[in-house]
C-alpha cells in the first residue's frame, strides 16, 4: 500500500476484507441456505458484499450508482456462481486495487443519497464488512469475536454517522446494552444486533 495520509484506512478495509474472508471460506456446503438476516440467507449476504465490491471501482472512475447498477448482477446465483469464496475474492480484490490506486480517496464519489467524499464511504464500507462478518459467523456457527481494532473503527463510524434511529431501511435502530458491555457488543447493538 503507498503512504499516505489515508494508508490506515485502506489498511483496515485489507484487514474488514480478510476477516469477511474468512468467513466464507469456513461456511460449509449446506449453510449457503442457513438464515443470516431478515430475509436474508448466507448466500444473499455474502452477495449483497460482492455487488458492493464490485461497484467501487466504477464508483472511483466516476460513474453514477444508476449507470453502475444494471451491470451488476442481483441475483445471488449469478453473482457467485458455482464458487462463492473465488467470486468473493475477485470482487474483493478489485475493490482493494481500485482503492489503493493513487488518490483515489480524495477523491469524491457519486453515490444513491448524492456525492460524498470517498475516505467516507471506505470507512462505512469497513464498518460494513466488519459487522457483516460477524452476521455470517453468527449464521454458520463460526468464529464470531470480531477484531478489536476494527470494532473500534466501526463503533467510531456508528457514533459519528449513524442517528439514533438507524438507517430506514438499511440499518436497525439501536438496541439496548447491559451496563460495562464489551466495545464488540456495543457496537453490535449500535447496528441493531443482540450479540
Amino acid at each position: 500500500m503507498p503512504a499516505s495520509p489515508h494508508a490506515d484506512l485502506l489498511l483496515l478495509f485489507q484487514r474488514a476484507q480478510a476477516q469477511f474472508t474468512d468467513r466464507v471460506d469456513a461456511v460449509a456446503a449446506g449453510d449457503w441456505a442457513a438464515p443470516a438476516l431478515p430475509a436474508w440467507s448466507v448466500a444473499d449476504l455474502v452477495a449483497h458484499l460482492t455487488s458492493e465490491q464490485l461497484r467501487v471501482p466504477p464508483l472511483l472512475a466516476g460513474e453514477s450508482p444508476d449507470a453502475v447498477a444494471p451491470r451488476i448482477p442481483t441475483d445471488p446465483d449469478e453473482l457467485l456462481g458455482g464458487d462463492p469464496l473465488t467470486a468473493w475474492e475477485t470482487a474483493g480484490d478489485a475493490a482493494l486495487t481500485a482503492w489503493a490506486s493513487p488518490d483515489a480517496l480524495d477523491r469524491s464519489v457519486q453515490l444513491s443519497g448524492g456525492p460524498a467524499p470517498a475516505a467516507d464511504h471506505l470507512v462505512e464500507m469497513t464498518a460494513d464488512l466488519t459487522v457483516h462478518a460477524w452476521d455470517l459467523a453468527r449464521a454458520i456457527g463460526g468464529v464470531t469475536r470480531l477484531d478489536p481494532e476494527l470494532v473500534a473503527a466501526a463503533g467510531r463510524y456508528a457514533e459519528e454517522r449513524l442517528g439514533d434511529r438507524g438507517v430506514p431501511g438499511l440499518i436497525d435502530p439501536p438496541v439496548p446494552v447491559p451496563p460495562g458491555a464489551d466495545p464488540q457488543t456495543r457496537l453490535l447493538a449500535r447496528f441493531g444486533r443482540r450479540a
